[in-house]
């Protein structure tokens, strides 16, 4: 008899596991405050085991998280520029860059954007972007390096895992069970063309950059010339509209480029002009 209870007891607690999950995934659920549009609750249900916390975010979750920004960007946000050998010329500058970078073990993706603006920017998890803007405003491929640089140096910092902390808490969508993946997604995408980056960030993301291309063998002077060249534009280049101060970020390169050496090579405006001949 003292067997028979214990063995229905046991059957007891195997079926009651699945309900108590169930019950604590919808608790963490529902003591988040939401985003104030109605969400099934099959959604809710499945978001529940899709929480993330994005101050100990691992780099495979960081370009899992970029992925889905990507697939949002691409899909509904920006047009993608489709000659094959522009393309391949950005990404081997950007690979040779990434080599050399903080954080060289995640897998960086550039793509070029179909957009004469002067812009570029970067998501999570290695995904960097360009517009076709930017690269004809490029003097060489060691300016064109020096904005790519940047951005990897955005990356290696993991800016973009602040800043999505930092706008989930304003918001009020985040707690201590984490930060729901769908609204993070939908963060990234949206910080992707606002960037409010801060002074500290720029110039963190300035000095790495210089160390990455002196990694990779491209003029550190370079990054100066382009900045000065985005000064001397009429109207302000949506490179710059969310950047602090760029004539004092010009004064600290040049500052650490003067106490460091300047060395590489890149300045071969001819050769980059070839490169760039079929972009139209």
């Amino acid at each position: 008899m003292v067997k028979f209870f214990a063995l229905l007891s046991r059957r007891i607690r195997r079926r009651l596991y699945p309900v108590v999950a169930l019950a604590i995934a919808l608790v963490l659920v529902v003591s988040q405050p939401l985003v104030s549009q109605a969400i099934p609750w099959f959604d809710l249900i499945r978001q529940g085991i899709q929480l993330i916390q994005l101050s100990s975010l691992s780099d495979k979750q960081e370009v899992e998280i970029g992925s889905q920004i990507n697939q949002q960007l691409v899909g509904r946000q920006i047009r993608l520029y489709r000659n094959p050998a522009i393309n391949q010329y950005v990404n081997q500058i950007g690979q040779r860059l990434a080599a050399e970078g903080r954080r060289p073990d995640i897998p960086y993706r550039f793509q070029v954007v179909d957009d004469r603006s002067v812009n570029a920017f970067a998501t999570m998890g290695g995904f960097i972007y360009v517009n076709t803007g930017l690269l004809t405003l490029a003097s060489n491929e060691a300016e064109l390096a020096s904005v790519m640089a940047h951005e990897i140096g955005h990356i290696a910092a993991r800016h973009a895992i602040k800043q999505m902390k930092e706008t989930a808490i304003a918001r009020g969508i985040t707690g201590a069970a984490g930060l729901d993946r769908n609204t993070a997604v939908n963060i990234g995408v949206e910080l992707a063309f606002r960037r409010p980056n801060s002074r500290k960030d720029e110039y963190e993301a300035d000095v790495m950059g210089l160390e990455t291309m002196r990694g990779a063998g491209y003029a550190q002077s370079a990054m100066v010339d382009f900045m000065s060249k985005l000064l001397r534009e009429r109207s302000v280049p949506t490179f710059l509209s969310t950047h602090p101060a760029t004539s004092e970020r010009i004064s600290r390169i040049q500052q650490i480029i003067s106490s460091e050496g300047d060395s590489g090579g890149g300045l071969d405006r001819a050769a980059y002009q070839a490169r760039l001949r079929s972009l139209t």
